[in-house]
C-alpha cells in the first residue's frame, strides 16, 4: 500500500464515521472514532479492500453482511471493489455502531448528566429530573433509530425526517433498564400514520415482519392512511422478535375483546 493509498483510505474513514486514525502503515490502516468504540481495519490487496471490524456488539456483523451480502467472505471479512463501496460500507458501519444499544445508552448517560448539570441543586429524584430523562432519551432513541435504520422508515422507506417517529415495542415507561429503553430492537423507526397505529397496538407485525391489524380495522378501506394490502418490515433482526411478540400480544388483547 503507497503512500497515497493510505491517504485516501484516511480521507474516506474521515468522511463517513472514523475520523481518527489509530495505524497507518505498508499493510494496514486502523480507523476508529470518538463517537463509538468500534475499529475498521482496512487492507488493500490487488486493488481489492479487505476490511475487518473490530468489535464488542454482537449485532455489529451480522447487521453489515445483511447491508452488503455481495462483499462478505469468512470471518466477518468485507472485501470491497470501489472506493465509493468502502465509504457505503464505513459509513454505515459508523452509523451501526452510534444506534447499538450500549453506545445509545452511553451517549444517553452523558446526555443527561450535562442537562442535570445545568440545573438547579436539590432535583435529584423529582419529577422535574425524570422529564429531563424521558425527554433526552426519547430524542437519543429517536437518533439511533435514525441511524440504524438509514433514516427511512422501516416498512415504507420514506426518508423524511420530519414524519418520522421512532416507536417503542415495549412502552418507555414499562422497561426495566435504560439499556432496553435505548435498545434499537425495541421498536420501529415508522411514518407518523403507521406510529400512531403502532403506538396503540393497533397495528403490529408478525415474525416475518408481515403487517398485523386488530379486527376492528380489517374491512376498512385504509389506503388513505398509506395502508395497502402485503405491507411489511423491511428487514427484521433476530432480536427484533420478542420485543415484536410483546407487541402483539396487547394486539391480541383486542381480539380477546372482540364480540
Amino acid at each position: 500500500m503507497n503512500p497515497l493509498q493510505r491517504t485516501l483510505i484516511e480521507k474516506t474513514g474521515n468522511d463517513n464515521g472514523f475520523e481518527h486514525v489509530l495505524v497507518s502503515d505498508v499493510s494496514t490502516v486502523i480507523l476508529v472514532s470518538a463517537r463509538h468504540a468500534n475499529r475498521a481495519l482496512v487492507e488493500l490487496e490487488s486493488g481489492t479492500y479487505h476490511v475487518r471490524f473490530q468489535t464488542a456488539s454482537q449485532s455489529l456483523l451480522p447487521e453489515l453482511q445483511r447491508s452488503f451480502p455481495e462483499t462478505t467472505v469468512n470471518c466477518g471479512e468485507f472485501r470491497i471493489a470501489t472506493e465509493a463501496d468502502l465509504a457505503a460500507l464505513l459509513r454505515r458501519a459508523a452509523s451501526l455502531s452510534r444506534a447499538l444499544p450500549s453506545q445509545a445508552a452511553n451517549d444517553y448517560q452523558q446526555a443527561v448528566a450535562v442537562q442535570l448539570a445545568s440545573l438547579p441543586a436539590g432535583i435529584a429524584g423529582t419529577e422535574v429530573e425524570r422529564l429531563v430523562r424521558q425527554r433526552v432519551g426519547q430524542d437519543k432513541f429517536r437518533d439511533a433509530m435514525l441511524d440504524y435504520w438509514g433514516g427511512a422508515c422501516a416498512v415504507t422507506g420514506v426518508a423524511i425526517p420530519e414524519v418520522l417517529r421512532a416507536s417503542h415495542a415495549k412502552p418507555w415507561t414499562e422497561c426495566t433498564s435504560d439499556i432496553e429503553r435505548l435498545d434499537i430492537f425495541n421498536g420501529l423507526l415508522l411514518i407518523a400514520n403507521l406510529d400512531a397505529l403502532f403506538d396503540r397496538f393497533l397495528i403490529s407485525f408478525d415474525a416475518q415482519g408481515m403487517l398485523m391489524l386488530v379486527p376492528a380495522l380489517a374491512n376498512q378501506d385504509l389506503r388513505p392512511l398509506g395502508i395497502v394490502p402485503g405491507m411489511r418490515l423491511r428487514w427484521i433482526n433476530p432480536l427484533h422478535q420478542p420485543y415484536l411478540a410483546l407487541h402483539r400480544s396487547r394486539l391480541q388483547q383486542h381480539l380477546c375483546l372482540t364480540p
